[in-house]
């Protein structure tokens, strides 16, 4: 039986690439985690780094419960069913009035998993509307991977600036308008992107991957990931371990040997690589 989703809910998903508003939490409770993110903030001098940004839940207990919410594991379980891992997560900002935006993508394109049963929770903490940038998706999109293009623009937010190799008809697109609390699903290989914040606020949003499973690594690369629901019977991916507090001595130094191997993954064939010690996004 469904938890979250309808059938119809889940068909639309299935057909679409993509589902949303999906209520997770409270106004309140969202303006909480924007609190907490500005205090991580302010920790890393205003901004958190690429490097740090890179599976945050692995480093602050907070994110972690994120990643666990009941309600957001029972809408991902009605797509991809009960046993889930959480492969990565990251917060995707931009601030009041910035040029940052996303290319045309398709999240798949480097992250070198076997099968594309994979799907994006993404929260809004603060309103993400068209004025503010929001996440833009093209209906119907996910079905083959298709060619892209590293650009490496700094006012790119994704991790190689890649662009899609395909013309995308804007005219076509749907606007993931989400209020704080709110989340939306979307296909791994579903084409999206988003325009700069043109609003007065800033727009928040924290995405987390999920994968089934029996999903697995294709590079040489041993990679790692979260048990958030069920069981894995086939262990092919390395545990991730819960951190005991923010920024405790173990999960910095599971963290930074994790950092590496996810480095050689996303960057597998890039003529270049990201300072993950720049800022990995606005906070202003």
């Amino acid at each position: 039986m469904p938890k979250v989703l309808t059938a119809a809910e889940a068909e639309q998903y299935h057909r679409d690439g993509f589902y949303f508003p999906i209520r997770i939490m409270s106004q309140a409770d969202a303006a909480g985690c924007e609190q907490r993110l500005r205090a991580l903030e302010h920790r890393e001098g205003g901004t958190i780094s690429r490097k740090t940004n890179m599976k945050p839940h692995l480093l602050v207990p907070w994110l972690e419960d994120l990643v666990r919410h009941p309600k957001v594991l029972d809408a991902v379980e009605d797509i991809i069913g009960p046993n889930i891992l959480a492969w990565g997560s990251g917060f995707f900002t931009k601030g009041a009035h910035d040029p940052s935006f996303v290319s045309w993508h398709q999240d798949s394109t480097y992250w070198g998993l076997s099968k594309p049963e994979i799907v994006t929770a993404w929260i809004a903490f603060t309103p993400s509307t068209v004025q503010s940038g929001c996440m833009k998706v093209m209906p119907g999109t996910h079905g083959e991977q298709i060619e892209h293009k590293d650009s490496f623009n700094e006012q790119n937010l994704l991790s190689r600036g890649q662009e899609i190799q395909v013309e995308v008809d804007e005219s076509k697109a749907v606007d993931i308008v989400l209020q704080p609390g709110e989340i939306s699903l979307h296909h791994v290989r579903l084409i999206h992107g988003s325009s700069p914040n043109q609003a007065d606020h800033r727009r928040i949003g924290y995405a987390i991957r999920y994968v089934p499973t029996h999903v697995r690594q294709l590079t040489p690369v041993r990679d790692s990931a979260m048990l958030v629901r069920g069981v894995d019977t086939f262990g092919y991916f390395d545990r991730d371990p819960s951190p005991k507090s923010e920024f405790d001595p173990a999960a910095v130094a599971y963290h930074a040997d994790l950092i590496e191997r996810q480095t050689k993954i996303l960057y597998a064939g890039a003529e270049k690589v990201r300072d993950l010690d720049a800022p990995a996004a606005r906070a202003n």
